[in-house]
């Protein structure tokens, strides 16, 4: 028995060292953006490179504050991903729910065009889009970015196969006790789904936030711009200020790696499960 589980301690060492370098690769670009933030220009675009700074310096973090509001863009930033993400989780999670667990006219018709808009490139119709939300009186301001975005096809069908995945019987007791249908809905079936829930806020609280072509588009004053926006500002047609925008990368990445941190557990599990099931 100490043999076979020996044998097996060593046959997990080179999967283990694969993992590890792996990891390394994966991380060696953040951890290079991290360490040239704090670096001059010159030492950044030296050849051959250094992965450490000879000397810490967090001037590019002042000059960052100086050439650009970062402030300002950073609020935007976080209205604009809260602000999406938030009302989707009512407005997806209702629409997954209604075509899980619900029989009515044409559902599976509709359901195969909700998927079929997966497959239109955003490229296609962003200029309809902008059309519509100038129309509508909502360019230049958080309606326009925030509504659009919303609802999405992916979002209802990763909560469609979140939702099948749950025992009928569950539904079947609530309304016998007497629970109204939106009861079920957030009493009994929301809190069974929280890892598909912390996957939709993740992936789209970190889509909007490093979305640059939506709020390019659809704002015009510098004052509606978000940081990914703004980051861009420090790459000229002739200059590129790599010691600034490498330190409002790095500004940008913190919140993004925050909320990582913090729902990773449920974010591994609702991949796992929720987004494999048909």
């Amino acid at each position: 028995m100490k043999n076979r589980n020996l044998k097996r301690k060593l046959l997990q060492i080179p999967i283990l060292l694969i993992f590890i370098i792996l990891a390394v690769i994966m991380l060696l670009p953040i951890i290079w953006m991290l360490l040239s933030s704090f670096k001059p220009d010159n030492e950044i675009i030296r050849f051959p490179p250094t992965l450490f700074p000879s000397a810490f310096t967090m001037k590019n973090f002042i000059k960052c504050t100086q050439r650009i509001d970062i402030w300002v863009y950073l609020k935007n930033s976080f209205i604009y991903s809260f602000g999406a993400t938030l009302p989707s989780l009512l407005v997806n999670t209702m629409a997954g729910y209604a075509f899980a667990r619900y029989d009515f006219k044409g559902k599976d018709i509709i359901f195969v065009i909700f998927l079929a808009t997966m497959m239109i490139p955003f490229q296609v119709i962003m200029i309809p889009s902008f059309l519509e939300v100038h129309a509508l009186g909502m360019y230049d301001n958080y309606a326009g970015l925030i509504i659009p975005k919303i609802a999405a096809a992916y979002w209802i069908f990763m909560m469609r196969s979140a939702f099948s995945g749950l025992p009928k019987e569950l539904e079947e007791a609530a309304r016998i006790d007497g629970l109204s249908e939106f009861g079920i809905y957030a009493r009994i079936m929301m809190p069974l789904i929280k890892p598909a829930l912390v996957t939709l806020i993740i992936l789209s609280v970190n889509g909007n936030w490093n979305d640059l072509l939506w709020p390019l588009i659809i704002t015009s004053n510098s004052k509606m711009r978000t940081l990914s926006n703004g980051l861009a500002l420090f790459v000229g047609a002739r200059t590129i200020e790599y010691g600034a925008a490498f330190a409002g990368a790095a500004i940008s990445l913190i919140p993004m790696l925050v909320l990582y941190i913090f729902g990773q557990k449920y974010f591994v599990e609702g991949q796992a499960t929720s987004g494999l099931k048909g």
